[in-house]
């Protein structure tokens, strides 16, 4: 209907919305909310299914008798810590881990960044069948090539070496560390390097200046994959490493299963707790960072 407003000006009023009709879909959200609602059960399913070990592990190292059962502790104690927190049993296996891990994270961080560049920024006819090479390394079992990398370590007195185990461990953490580092890289506009070169700076240079501190976050989630991989990493130490002052705290956690199948729960949850802390403090300390994306805001002018 056409109207004239008080200014002379000719007008179409407003129709009135029409409702949907019974079987409009809208009216059809029922399918939609069960959908939902079974996801969400399932989801909290998964989530309890791996919350489970963790919350045993909580209770049963404050509990005295803690056995395989989920239970509150009827006398919570700290004994089971007392008893784990001594130089033999946590302080020097821990100081050996993080020497053994922190040495190989550093070798691996840096040999996949420097192998990751050219995989990024030059085209070669030979890439692709390097990248998927790297792929098939990535799920090759380590303990396929163990012994003749043990039979390698003898004839080479590397055996029972904290340096010579770090290496392989990096060795062995080095293809998935490649192919996440080249995916990050590849967010890294050339276009910066460019400009870099112009100004004289080495491909070097421009890696290090500029290419790195912009993929900071994704440098750092190599870091945390490498580290925690090679922490909870118990076969290679186990073989490589002979004398038990070298032994790394994934190795000695074994001494708490007793030869005659009797285990001490609640000293294995409290030394599991102590053992799980570096990781989970490197991830709390850098989990800022990985949640930020790459900072390139500003960094290309149009």
């Amino acid at each position: 209907m056409t109207t004239t407003d008080p200014r002379g000006r000719a007008g179409t009023r407003p129709q009135p919305r029409r409702r949907a009709p019974a079987g409009h879909p809208r009216k059809r959200n029922a399918p939609a909310r069960n959908g939902r609602w079974q996801a969400n059960v399932a989801l909290l399913t998964v989530a309890a299914a791996f919350a489970l070990p963790l919350v045993w592990l909580v209770l049963s190292s404050v509990d005295g008798g803690a056995d395989l059962r989920v239970r509150l502790p009827t006398d919570p104690t700290l004994d089971n810590y007392s008893a784990v927190l001594t130089d033999e049993i946590t302080f020097t296996p821990m100081l050996n881990s993080l020497l053994l891990c922190g040495s190989a994270t550093a070798v691996t961080v840096c040999c996949a960044a420097l192998a990751a560049y050219p995989l990024s920024r030059y085209r070669a006819r030979f890439s692709r069948p390097y990248l998927l090479t790297i792929l098939f390394a990535t799920s090759l079992p380590i303990t396929a090539i163990m012994v003749p990398v043990y039979g390698l370590f003898v004839q080479v007195e590397l055996i029972d070496t904290v340096w010579g185990t770090s290496l392989f461990l990096a060795t062995a953490q080095l293809p998935i560390a490649v192919w996440l580092m080249k995916n990050f890289m590849d967010g890294v506009p050339r276009s910066l390097e460019e400009a870099a070169w112009t100004d004289g700076a080495s491909a070097m240079q421009a890696l290090g200046r500029i290419v790195l501190p912009l993929m900071a976050p994704g440098v750092m989630v190599v870091t945390v994959f490498s580290f925690v991989a090679m922490w909870g990493n118990f076969f290679v130490p186990f073989m490589l490493l002979l004398s038990p002052d070298r032994m790394p705290a994934s190795v000695s956690i074994f001494t708490f299963f007793g030869n005659t199948g009797q285990v001490a729960y609640g000293q294995l949850a409290a030394f599991s707790v102590v053992y799980s802390t570096p990781a989970v403090l490197l991830y709390v300390l850098i989990a800022r960072r990985l949640g930020s994306g790459f900072a390139l805001g500003g960094a290309v002018k149009g």
